[in-house]
């Protein structure tokens, strides 16, 4: 079998000699020679080095150890007094002994000042005088040094010793020997030995296994074979379809491929010239210069666009070679992905017109959202007009082309000063072949790539179109708004100088499809406006249009219908008889034109049975009654039959169910204040002092619900009091709860000094929020109380002569009010009610006479019998009493009290034309006729 280089040895020593030799000449085995010879020359460095400061720390620990020897024992306590002893010797030896054993050094000698030692490790040298220089010493400077001499070589330490005063007394000197320094280095050796010696292997085992993937990784190559693979590699590099550049660290071309070279449009003298001087863009120029870091960039080269990627070659010799860049032609991948990214912002658009497009119900809001949406992403201005049976939320003309005029509802544009009309102007299309009226008569976009041509468009406007052009308006896409076939509008898309770019066919199949999207939700938004608009006008004419003027309240009140609907909130002040007055509000859940038309039904019903003049709780019980029987009559019973019939036609029940309502009396006389809830906020009561409460009532359940009767509460209120009745939706929305509606009510209400009037006002402006979700309704009523002078009582005897008393008592009472021109009347009805009322009632019974804006006349009595107006034949001897008071008194009726009833009249303050008699009647004559 042949190798690379002949035939294969057989034995194994000829083969181990061949594959030496073979290591030998391949870079492999040379780089591994190479590294052992340098690794054994650092190893013999190191130990060289590790052994000279071996010696030098060991020598500077023997002077730092000696000197802080030195230095502690100069400075213990009594040094001085024993220097000055008799005998020093005897005191100091054992001392030093003692200290130098624990300090390690080898000697401490104390001598005098002259050098002569006191004490010292070797007593033979006690008394004899220290060789060496110790001057330095004597002058109080301590020093270390490398003594050589006799006793023996050491690096030694010599302190001053001073005394009180600071002068010199004598000299402490200590020492190691050098011996003994010596012989720790030589302890060292041994171990540095090892330690280069493991060095060594480490280092040639390093190097083997470098050499060893070194040699894997070039196959055992030698100089000359690899010199043909780079020729090879050379050749590989000019041949490919990628341009290849390496930029030396000063800016200078090192190398440039072939395809470089084309791509570039490179000299072929270029390697060596700086980047500059290449003739590149400017854009690549500056990238090779900066050095940093790029990943496909797209720079152009003449008609190319070239993807660009740089980075910084590998370090060689520690330090930075240059910088690597890589070319590769994407002119024709440019163009595909710049479609396809126009093609995905335009899905983007798209998608956000979708989730911006339509987030109210207002036809104005909706056409402003479309031309935010698509400014400045596909237009630079956008216009929106819109007919105006669209803006009042008509259903416009289906007829296509008969359009001639429009207003601008929205405007939106990179710049504020645009030359296109405002919004409210009155846009008018006259010339048929303006891209506007084009659009319009065709049903479809009509695109204007260049206004200077559009000669139909400029003739329309000349003045406008010049100032249009001269600003810089040069494309335009009308778009008509339709829905369901029908025109409600248009769109006019525009491109200025900040969008060079003129509109395409793309934009405008792309300006129908946005367009499409927001006519839907134009179109809805006008079916909203409409039915709003419809259920807003029944609501205010279902609502009391001007409040009666009253002596028992001054109102005031307010009526608010939501944004997103009209609810069913109402409120009303109802006269009724005896100066009193009922003050009414309620809620019926849910929105619009049921909403409304089950809220006229209810306020008719409380009109209804407060003509009967009952109890606040009784009425709700019969509104609640009544209630129910017309919900079972609206769905069809309550049986499953009703609720199938329901299902099939695809109506939903009109169900009242959910109704609130507040009921209130009040009654100026007494000044008592009765009141019943069903479901309904109780009021707010302010009183005279400012102090603001919320009564607690009786919780009873919305009406339509039954099964619990209601409950009223009476409380007295005290002259000048002020009653709030409200529904929730001014207390209560999406950002605030109820109670804290309330505490912003009470701070509101607790303002002094300010009419109903003022009063609605501030709480409307502190409680109302932009964007009202529910219904509000809002009355604040000032309690008045009837003067004592206008009110006259008298008790009745059970006895037939009583009525003439009556009668005469009235008669003085109504002179005394200057009501003369009444008094026959009055006398007349007051005979009638009185005489009845003893002949058939039972006591106790009494007359009052109210004088209010009318006379009323008041005869009460304990009976609860009920009294009926007939016609009495001409043969009856009696029974015209009533008919009698209802001919001559504006009004009449009975209520019912706790313990009896009250039969009233009320009269002009004023007499009236009265028929001619036939004969003045006699009164007295008149107490005889019946019921």
């Amino acid at each position: 079998m042949t190798g690379r280089f002949g035939r294969q040895p057989t034995g194994w020593g000829p083969r181990l000699l061949a594959r030496l030799s073979l290591g030998a000449r391949s870079v492999a085995g040379q780089v591994f020679a190479l590294q052992a010879m340098i690794v054994l020359l650092l190893i013999a460095a190191a130990s060289v080095a590790l052994v000279l400061q071996s010696r030098y720390d060991s020598q500077r620990d023997a002077r730092n150890r000696s000197l802080a020897a030195a230095e502690s024992f100069a400075h213990a306590p009594g040094l001085p007094a024993a220097l000055r002893a008799p005998d020093p010797t005897a005191v100091l030896q054992p001392l030093a002994d003692a200290a130098r054993r624990a300090s390690g050094v080898d000697f401490i000698a104390v001598m005098s000042t002259d050098g002569v030692r006191y004490t010292d490790s070797r007593p033979e040298l006690i008394g004899r005088r220290a060789t060496g220089d110790l001057s330095r010493a004597v002058a109080g400077q301590s020093f270390t040094e490398t003594f050589t001499g006799e006793p023996s070589d050491a690096v030694r330490a010599v302190v001053p010793v001073r005394d009180a005063q600071g002068d010199v007394v004598g000299l402490v000197g200590t020492g190691i020997e050098v011996e003994n320094v010596s012989d720790v280095v030589e302890g060292q050796v041994p171990l540095l030995i090892g330690a280069a010696a493991g060095a060594l292997l480490l280092g040639t085992g390093g190097a083997f296994l470098v050499s060893r993937r070194l040699r894997r990784q070039t196959h055992g190559l030698r100089a000359d074979e690899m010199a043909r693979m780079n020729e090879h590699h050379e050749a590989v590099l000019h041949a490919v379809r990628e341009g290849v550049l390496i930029i030396g660290t000063d800016h200078r071309l090192v190398l440039a491929n072939d395809e470089a070279r084309r791509l570039l449009g490179l000299a072929p003298d270029a390697e060596g010239r700086h980047v500059a001087d290449l003739g590149l863009d400017a854009g690549t120029t500056e990238l090779l210069v900066s050095g940093r870091i790029a990943t496909d960039e797209v720079h152009l080269a003449g008609d190319r666009l070239l993807a660009v990627n740089v980075r910084p070659a590998k370090p060689y010799g520690g330090q930075s070679s240059g910088t690597v860049m890589t070319l590769r032609d994407s002119t024709e991948l440019a163009a595909l992905s710049g479609r396809a990214e126009v093609a995905r912002e335009r899905l983007q658009l798209l998608y956000d017109a979708g989730v911006r497009i339509g987030t109210t119900l207002d036809v104005v809001r909706t056409a402003e959202e479309l031309s935010e949406v698509a400014v400045p992403r596909f237009a630079d201005f956008v216009t929106v007009e819109l007919l105006e049976p669209v803006l009042r939320g008509d259903e416009p003309s289906s007829a296509v082309g008969v359009y001639t005029e429009m207003r601008r509802a929205a405007m939106s544009g990179v710049r504020g000063d645009q030359p296109l009309q405002p919004v409210g102007d009155i846009i008018r299309f006259i010339v048929p072949t303006a891209p506007m009226a084009a659009a319009l008569d065709a049903g479809e976009a009509v695109l204007a790539p260049d206004l200077h041509a559009a000669m139909g468009w400029r003739a329309q406007d000349s003045q406008g179109t010049r100032e249009a052009l001269d600003y810089g308006l040069h494309s335009l896409i009308s778009v008509p708004l339709q829905a369901r076939g029908v025109v409600l509008g248009m769109a006019n898309f525009w491109r200025a100088a900040d969008t060079p770019e003129a509109f395409d066919e793309e934009d405008r199949s792309f300006a129908m499809e946005l367009a499409a999207r927001a006519a839907v939700s134009i179109d809805n938004a006008r079916r909203f406006t409409r039915e709003h608009a419809t259920a807003v006008a029944l609501q205010r004419s279902l609502l009391p249009r001007v409040l009666p003027d009253l002596t028992a309240v001054d109102v005031a009140f307010r009526y608010l219908p939501a944004k997103a609907g009209v609810g069913g909130d109402w409120f009303d002040v109802i006269p009724l008889p005896g100066a009193r007055v009922a003050l009414v509000v309620g809620d019926v859940v849910g929105h619009g034109v049921h909403a409304a038309a089950t809220m006229g039904r209810l306020r008719t019903a409380v009109h209804n049975f407060s003509t009967l003049d009952l109890p606040p709780d009784e009425l709700l019980g019969h509104l609640d009654e009544l209630i129910s029987r017309i919900d079972q009559s609206d769905t069809g019973g309550d049986g499953a039959e009703g609720e199938d019939t329901a299902g099939e036609a695809g109506d939903e029940p009109a169900a009242i169910t959910g109704a609130t309502c507040l009921y209130a009396v009040y009654d100026p006389v007494s000044g008592r204040c009765v009141m019943a809830s069903a479901g309904h906020p109780g009021p707010a009561l302010i009183r005279p002092d400012g102090d603001v409460e919320f009564p607690e009532l009786p919780a009873g359940l919305p009406l339509g619900v039954g099964g619990m009767p209601f409950e009223a509460t009476g409380f007295r209120l005290p002259a000048g009091s002020r009653l709030v009745l409200f529904t929730d939706g001014l207390v209560e929305d999406r950002r605030r709860d109820f109670d804290t509606g309330l505490g912003l009510l009470r701070d509101t209400l607790s303002r002094p000094g300010r009419s109903p009037e003022q009063a609605c006002a501030d709480v409307l402006a502190a409680l109302l929020s932009p964007v009202p979700g529910d219904d509000i309704a809002l009355l604040i009523a000032d309690t008045r109380r009837l003067d004592a002078d206008r009110i006259a009582e008298w008790e009745v005897p059970g006895e037939a002569a009583a009525v003439s008393r009556v009668r005469n008592a009235g008669a003085a009472q109504l002179a005394a009010w200057g009501l003369e021109d009444v008094s026959f009347t009055t006398e007349l009805i007051l005979s009638e009610l009185v005489t009845n009322a003893i002949r058939y009632g039972s006591a106790p019974v009494r007359v009052r006479l109210l004088r209010d804006r009318t006379l009323i006349c008041e005869v009460s009595d304990g009976s609860s019998t009920s009294p009926h107006l007939r016609y009495a034949a001409t043969t009856d001897e009696g029974g015209r009493g009533l008919f009698l008071v209802a001919q001559y008194a504006d009004r009449w009726g009975v209520r019912y009290t706790d313990r009896g009833k009250v039969i009233w009249a009320e009269l002009p303050l004023t007499a009236r034309a009265e028929p001619p008699d036939p004969a003045p009647l006699d009164l007295d004559a008149l107490e005889d006729l019946a019921w």
